[in-house]
């Protein structure tokens, strides 16, 4: 039974180098699924053209002065879901905001286009289509 436990540990022990060391080369490190506005692609993240589309739109109405609420009112009455298909919340579109404005801390340290970059109101056509 000990030596059981020692070989998990091992196991365990080197996954989590492995992951430590593709995070801080900027690889997805399959720490759950990925932030909104990413998705893994063979193990690299890469940006969701949809989630990235309405990244910007949850900005443009929080920026407008829209509560947190009321942005979340908005992407559900338009049809809008989160990633794993579930209504908009309060606190889900904070999470979104925070990791735009670089307030969550990233695992990977990859930075998204839309954090690297400022936006401009050209940079998202309308996508009340999508959903």
């Amino acid at each position: 039974m000990v030596a059981e436990n020692f070989q998990d540990r091992e196991v365990w022990e080197r996954l989590e180098k492995g992951r430590r060391e593709k995070a801080a080369q900027g690889g997805y490190a399959g720490y759950g699924s990925p932030a909104y506005g990413l998705r893994s692609l063979d193990g690299e993240l890469i940006e969701d053209p949809t989630e990235q589309q309405i990244i910007e739109l949850i900005r443009r109405h929080h920026k407008s002065g829209k509560s947190l609420q009321q942005v979340a009112d908005w992407l559900n009455q338009q049809g809008y879901t989160t990633k794993r298909g579930q209504q908009w919340q309060r606190i889900s579109v904070k999470r979104v905001l925070d990791r735009l404005y670089g307030r969550t801390p990233r695992i990977s340290g990859m930075e998204t286009q839309a954090q690297a970059e400022p936006l401009n109101d050209h940079s998202v056509s309308d996508i009340s289509e999508i959903h």
